[in-house]
């Protein structure tokens, strides 16, 4: 089936859903969900989302997201980061975006590298409720399809320059002509035995911009989250342990009750003293505690993770909780500019998928949502500048769902042979074979 559209969006996360609504609204819009459109990693995000408290702390907020990046961030990109954030948060807020206050005002907390306390929040649930603010206008747009169950196999191409996918939907091949294509299908995840993200997060994006020559950059610049639930049993997901939880107070100890690290470093940092300590005891786990904490606010202030934890027979405002790094996200990937424009005319690619040097070697906590939010904003008025001009390219393909699966089986497999190769013995992580 060919299906035409003036823009294709792979992805139904922030970048994805917030991308759509900064597109005209008299411009079609696609938007491609691998799975169910709330089995993406933005819902599962806990912690918040950063944002300059003011004009005055926008070169804080770029200091401290520099130093936890190892300097090996884009400065350009960093600062417009910084600089857009306020707007674009304010933007979230006009669409129905409900954070907590107190006493009137946004109640900013703190996460580890943070120099003051400048993160918005939802309770322990900032990402679920920004996926239902966008999720619910995107719904409300006329302009706006959602295609749930639907892989993109790969790009169709006209002279070098994309102008659409090829998809897997319905146990059938359909080919999306776009004038322009956004690429936001997340992180690399699912290629870990342990990880926080969904299983369906498989690089994809990846290996589709490395069988196109796309340009890539940074692979090698994998996140480790120091405090993920520590479940031997478990083959699923990991439960993230929010790091503003260790922002509110929160302490680490080893298993002989003895404290080894400062909770609020970078996350590199933590995660490797995690495992340092644990490779010194002979554990699997550290243990973080919370229980010398006042039980309502834990209750009301962390309640998913008091939930989760709970289910588990974890009482985390008696007991602390068996924590241990597992994989979080991915600093690299698709090479961008400060627009989301990627090495291939017509396509563009943002949030986990995309590198926009803003993360450097090391993401700074609640920076994800941020950067989903501005840099997909971006891509959007960039589009927008040119749409009206443009052609859609109607090309003809014959692919039939046997052959599209075997190439979904090969960017797999691609992908999988890239990230062994950058990751070589250095990890401490087994990726999924």
């Amino acid at each position: 089936m060919d299906i035409y559209t003036d823009v294709l969006i792979v992805g139904c996360g922030v970048s994805g859903m917030y991308a759509a609504l900064n597109i005209n609204n008299n411009c079609k819009v696609v938007i491609l969900s691998k799975s169910k459109t709330d089995e993406c990693n933005t819902y599962l995000a806990q912690g918040g989302i950063s944002r300059a408290k003011d004009k005055d702390d926008i070169d804080l907020f770029i200091q401290d997201t520099m130093k936890a990046g190892k300097d090996k961030n884009k400065e350009e990109a960093v600062r417009v980061l910084a600089e857009e954030s306020i707007e674009n948060i304010n933007r979230l807020i006009g669409l129905g975006m409900d954070f907590d206050y107190k006493d009137g005002e946004l109640d900013y907390t703190r996460e580890g590298a943070h120099s003051i306390n400048r993160i918005v929040h939802s309770t322990d649930e900032t990402g679920k409720r920004v996926f239902e603010t966008l999720f619910k206008q995107v719904k409300n747009r006329d302009n706006i399809t959602i295609y749930e169950d639907t892989t993109l196999v790969d790009l169709l191409k006209f002279k070098g320059a994309c102008c659409g996918g090829i998809v897997k939907r319905n146990n059938g091949v359909d080919f999306i002509h776009a004038k322009y294509t956004i690429l936001a299908s997340g992180g690399i995840g699912g290629l870990f035995l342990n990880s926080t993200n969904r299983r369906t997060m498989t690089g994809d994006g990846i290996a589709i911009a490395l069988k196109n020559n796309i340009d890539v950059t940074n692979l090698g610049y994998i996140q480790f989250h120091p405090t993920a639930l520590y479940e031997n049993s478990s083959e699923e997901r990991k439960f993230l342990i929010s790091e503003s939880l260790r922002g509110e107070g929160a302490k680490l100890f080893n298993i002989n009750k003895q404290r080894f690290v400062n909770e609020l470093l970078p996350r590199d940092i933590v995660a490797e003293s995690i495992w340092d300590e644990e490779r010194k005891t002979d554990s699997s786990f550290v243990y973080l505690d919370a229980s010398f904490m006042d039980s309502e606010f834990i209750i009301n202030r962390f309640p998913g993770i008091y939930k989760e934890c709970k289910k588990r027979g974890i009482d985390v405002t008696n007991e602390p909780i068996p924590v241990t790094p597992v994989q979080h996200y991915f600093m690299g990937g698709i090479k961008v500019d400060l627009n989301s424009s990627t090495s291939m005319d017509n396509l563009y690619a943002c949030g986990e998928v995309s590198c926009t040097g803003v993360h450097g070697a090391n993401r700074l906590a609640s920076n994800s949502l941020l950067e989903g939010l501005v840099f997909s904003r971006r891509a959007a008025l960039d589009i927008n500048k040119n749409i009206n001009s443009k052609d859609i390219i109607p090309l003809k393909h014959n692919i039939k769902l046997k052959e599209a699966e075997e190439i979904i089986d090969s960017n797999l497999n691609s992908v999988l042979s890239e990230f062994k190769k950058v990751l070589g013995e250095k990890e401490h992580e087994l990726i999924n074979n």
